[in-house]
């Protein structure tokens, strides 16, 4: 199995669910900017959506769409319960949020507000949806730990997306909750492995956290 990336993009929710689901994998990180490979090739010619995460599987296919791979790596690994079963409330339940978390943060976030051609008038209607994301998972993180309650997949996306608020400087102090949930997953041992590996923090500081 091969995972093509760019670091701290959406494709490390990915990358950190193939880490807790205990499976054999190399990446392949690709240049979002130049669609190029470090070897210099072309990643249109891989994925002609040019975007990350791309999964390869042993077969050769490949496949894309950060919340379909997620439920896929679960399945692959049901032992170490990243979804809740199939069939039951539960996963329905988890199954709402990756969904959620894909239409109302991330493309909001995404592309809106990376590009410095995006109009301020739409710059702000983002923020403003936003923050009332925000509101609703600060009170739905005033009585559980995760999302459903236990960690699971929609976490490890949900956490690879808000972590995008400190890279714009999208102020988050007013949502103590979700400041908590955020660190409560960034201590995650396989979160932080896949950190590492990205180049997002370094294991000198990960020690010493």
């Amino acid at each position: 199995m091969k995972l093509y990336y760019s670091p701290g993009a959406c494709s490390l929710a990915v990358h950190i669910a193939l880490r807790e689901a205990g499976l054999d994998f190399d990446t392949v990180k690709v240049n979002l900017q130049t669609h190029k490979l470090a070897n210099g090739d072309d990643y249109y010619a891989i994925s002609p959506r040019g975007y990350v995460p791309l999964i390869e599987f042993a077969d050769g296919s490949r496949h894309t769409e950060g919340a379909a791979l997620l439920q896929y790596i679960a399945d692959l690994a049901p032992e170490r319960v990243l979804l809740p079963a199939a069939g039951t409330p539960q996963r329905l339940e988890a199954v709402a949020w990756l969904t959620y978390i894909s239409t109302e943060l991330h493309k909001t976030f995404s592309p809106w507000l990376w590009h410095q051609e995006t109009a301020e008038s739409t710059k702000a209607e983002c923020l403003a949806k936003l923050a009332t994301r925000f509101s609703e998972l600060e009170g739905v993180l005033t009585s559980r730990d995760y999302l459903t309650g236990e960690y699971s997949v929609a976490d490890a996306y949900a956490f690879t997306v808000l972590s995008w608020a400190r890279m714009l400087s999208v102020d988050l102090s007013k949502y103590p909750h979700l400041g908590k949930y955020l660190a409560r997953v960034a201590a995650r041992p396989k979160v932080r492995e896949a950190m590492i590996a990205e180049g997002l923090i370094s294991q000198t500081a990960t020690q010493a956290a």
